[in-house]
């Protein structure tokens, strides 16, 4: 992975570079993620069973049951909900992020890991 390079500017007026890290494309890893959506669900939350059109589970967990419910198919495919708790999200990578209780970048990190891929921006 290549570094970004960003301009900043100092309170002296100076400009100077700072390396950033490479930015993550979340698009790209929904949409890796909806392709293999059951199988992700799976992974995820291994204790859930698919129920029609939603992957059913009890918790976050991973859990057994049926309070926590991410639709597989159609348009709102991705979108997710514990009935439990009331959290909710509206793709794998917040999904991700929530069962991992981490921030959105880590989980979508994990998540291209899981599906190995590549989803920096320019990335292979």
């Amino acid at each position: 992975m290549r570094m970004r390079a960003a301009e900043i500017s100092t309170a002296t007026g100076r400009t100077m570079s700072r390396r950033l890290a490479p930015s993550l494309d979340f698009a790209t890893v929904n949409s890796a993620a909806l392709a293999r959506l059951p199988e992700v669900l799976a992974r995820l939350l291994p204790g859930g069973r698919a129920v029609g059109p939603e992957w059913h589970a009890g918790s976050l967990r991973g859990d057994p049951g049926d309070s926590l419910r991410v639709r597989m198919r159609g348009e709102r495919a991705g979108r997710w909900a514990d009935f439990a708790t009331g959290e909710k999200g509206g793709d794998p990578v917040s999904l991700a992020a929530a069962v991992a209780r981490t921030r959105q970048i880590e989980g979508a990190k994990q998540l291209a890991r899981m599906l190995g891929i590549d989803a920096t921006r320019g990335g292979r």
